[in-house]
């Protein structure tokens, strides 16, 4: 595929070896490194190697593509050290917890009880006027 690269981008230069990092997985369009501040032990992190700020700019090759790296990567990390559960998290802006502006991929290894908190709390307020609305106004962007 057609890669980007983005000089000033530290995941860039991960991604391309020109920073040495413990890589578990590399092909032709994606690394996958340890994290560097892990949540858990072997929680990794998916780098595509072209440069996209975020899942709205990556190339839809790359979006069908990351599915299958996270899949056979997270089994091989859940399996070697038997965890219960793997996160596979991804943020878009700094609104969601995005702190390096190159699209990556976390996989979190997990075990029940292990103190690690990625929180949601559902809003239980269900409005079915507003649920409507939600779903119009979604589906007239699509």
């Amino acid at each position: 595929m057609n890669q980007h690269i983005k000089d000033d981008c530290i995941f860039c230069k991960l991604a391309h070896g020109k920073i040495p990092a413990a890589s578990i997985y590399e092909d032709d369009d994606f690394k996958v490194i340890l994290d560097a501040s892990p949540a858990s032990r072997g929680h990794s992190i998916i780098l595509p190697k072209t440069h996209a700020d975020n899942i709205f700019e990556l190339p839809d090759e790359y979006c069908e593509k990351i599915f299958k790296v996270a899949k056979r990567c997270g089994a091989a990390i859940k399996n070697a050290f038997g965890y219960d559960g793997l996160n596979v998290l991804q943020n878009n802006g700094e609104a969601a917890g995005q702190t390096v502006f190159h699209l990556h991929v976390h996989l979190i290894p997990r075990n029940e009880d292990d103190g690690i908190t990625i929180k949601y709390v559902p809003n239980t307020n269900k409005d079915d006027d507003e649920i409507k609305e939600t779903v119009e106004k979604i589906k007239a962007l699509m």
